[in-house]
């Protein structure tokens, strides 16, 4: 599918007001899989539904970030509330409108096709934001929580920050990930604002604020929310995710498992039975 690209950010921008503007102008690519899926779904729009749309979309954190921002900025007067999950937003969207607003669009590996190792960079984040969402619903289902879509929406968006840098500044993110290399001690946000000028979850919490994205996601990066087992589900299920990404024998895992287990009112052992279980 041909596009065109824009062309990647090289040089970091002075400050997080300006990082908020360049990504709010800026186009969200998506998976080429997703992109072929949603032109599929396109040739047969009459026998689409809002539900098809939405597990289409759900498997795609970028295109998920696309159609709830375009959903908050185009929300009705009359409509107060968050719009909530991705089929939620194809219902108030209007299923003609959705296919108007979302026409063939930019694909990751296309704006990639020069940065092999920034494509695999981002396949990483995926990897693990497909990894946190799974362990989100899990833990949500388990607690047998009314919210579990959300729940499994906000973790899979969690890292949406770091993968639009590798989207629209590979260069920068790949520069980032040397650093870290180099200095396995360096906090991420150290690292971040030295390389970016801005720190990613500052300039998440921007994001998440410019385009209304539901309270439960925004909720997750503010520590006066932390105890809420919604909030707290979508946490440890990132961290679970992150820690466990190169295997299990990580020293973290071990503080993962006991406020799991807390959560979850389970022992130590019935948890790493059923986090090994989620992850099969």
């Amino acid at each position: 599918m041909d596009c065109l690209v824009e062309a990647p950010l090289s040089q970091p921008l002075p400050n997080l007001a300006a990082w908020t503007a360049y990504f709010q102008a800026a186009e969200i690519p998506v998976l080429a899989s997703t992109a072929l899926e949603l032109e599929a779904l396109r040739a047969h729009d009459d026998d689409v539904d809002a539900n098809l749309i939405g597990e289409m979309v759900a498997g795609d954190p970028l295109m998920t970030l696309r159609v709830l921002s375009h959903a908050a900025a185009n929300r009705p007067s009359r409509v107060v509330t968050d719009t909530g999950t991705v089929t939620a937003a194809v219902v108030m969207i209007g299923i003609d409108p959705f296919f108007r607003a979302f026409g063939p669009p930019p694909t990751v590996e296309d704006r990639l096709r020069e940065f092999p190792e920034a494509l695999q960079g981002i396949q990483a984040v995926l990897r693990r934001s497909h990894r946190a969402a799974t362990f989100a619903i899990g833990f949500a289902v388990h607690r047998m929580a009314p919210d579990a879509a959300l729940i499994h929406q906000a973790a899979l968006l969690h890292d949406f920050a770091e993968l639009l840098l590798w989207c629209h500044a590979p260069t920068l993110a790949l520069e980032l990930k040397r650093w870290q290399r180099v200095d396995p001690t360096m906090r991420s946000a150290v690292a971040q604002r030295m390389v970016l000028n801005v720190e990613l979850r500052q300039l998440q919490q921007a994001l998440m604020s410019t385009w209304r994205l539901h309270s439960l996601l925004v909720k997750t990066a503010d520590d006066l929310h932390a105890a809420h087992p919604s909030v707290k589900s979508v946490n440890l299920a990132v961290r679970l995710a992150r820690h466990s990404a190169q295997g299990w024998d990580n020293a973290a895992l071990a503080d993962d498992y006991s406020d799991v287990a807390a959560l979850l009112n389970l022992s130590i052992g019935a948890t790493q039975q059923l986090i090994q279980e989620i992850d099969a």
